[in-house]
This record gives structure tokens, C-alpha cells and sequence, in this order.
């Protein structure tokens, strides 16, 4: 039998807020079950799920192999790429990903730049989605 936590619980596993993590199981950007009037969260699964920029993250001590699908996300076009400078002024961050010949540029919180211990050489993915370019980390 799975694990069930409810919202309030997978906020403070996620470090979100409640009303942040029922919108994101509305959506569909998290894995959750409708029971009535509340969301159930499978405890289990929401350690391996990882949703990149400032929605959730994994917990430290859950494995974090990205070649055996331990990143689950969303969107379908993920480019790989080592990063090519990180900046950081105030509360944003410039993070410069080579992808190929290519170079993009995303910009995302600083908490987050430091949360994904971003440094120049990692290997990351530049996950796409519509207007966005949002970082993501395996391990």
C-alpha cells in the first residue's frame, strides 16, 4: 500500500507552501490523488519527483540518478549541457548552459541557483517549455 501524506504534509516534505503544492496536483505538475475534498500525495513518489525552478525539489537523501529516471518532469524537450557561467545579483541569478555549439540563458531565483549548487562545468539539463528555460539537475 502506498504511503499517503495529505497537502499539508507534502508542503513541508517539499518546503512549499499548502496552497502551492494543491495547485500544482490541480495541474497535474504533481503526482496526487483527489479524495473528496482534499489531495493525497504518495509520500514514496514525491521523494523521487523533481520539478524543476521554484516548485518542488528532492529531498537530499533521495537517489538522484537521471539515467535511470530518477528526473520527472513534465516537459519532453530537455537539452543537455554543462554550465557555462552562473551570476548572481539580488534575488535573481543568470545561468549560461552550453548545449553543443549553442549557449542558452536562463534566469531563475538565486535560492534556487544555490539550492541545485549550481557552479560553472556541472552537468545540467535546460528543460524548455513554452516561454520558459528552467534548470534542471540530476543528483
Amino acid at each position: 500500500m502506498e504511503d499517503l501524506i495529505t497537502a499539508a504534509e507534502a508542503a513541508k516534505l517539499l518546503h512549499l507552501h499548502v496552497k502551492r503544492v494543491q495547485h500544482l496536483a490541480r495541474t497535474g505538475q504533481l503526482p496526487a490523488t483527489r479524495f473528496g475534498h482534499k489531495w493525497l500525495f504518495s509520500r514514496s513518489q514525491l521523494l523521487v519527483t523533481r520539478l524543476s525552478g521554484s516548485t518542488a525539489r528532492e529531498p537530499a537523501d533521495a537517489p538522484a540518478d537521471a539515467s535511470q529516471g530518477a528526473l520527472e518532469i513534465s516537459a519532453r524537450n530537455r537539452l543537455r549541457g554543462r554550465i557555462a557561467s552562473v551570476v548572481a545579483d539580488g534575488v535573481m541569478a543568470e545561468v549560461r548552459i552550453q548545449v553543443g555549439d549553442q549557449e542558452i540563458v536562463s534566469i531563475i531565483t538565486r535560492s534556487s541557483a544555490e539550492r541545485l549548487r549550481l557552479a560553472v562545468g556541472d552537468e545540467v539539463f535546460a528543460v524548455v517549455k513554452s516561454t520558459e528555460v528552467m534548470i534542471a539537475r540530476a543528483g
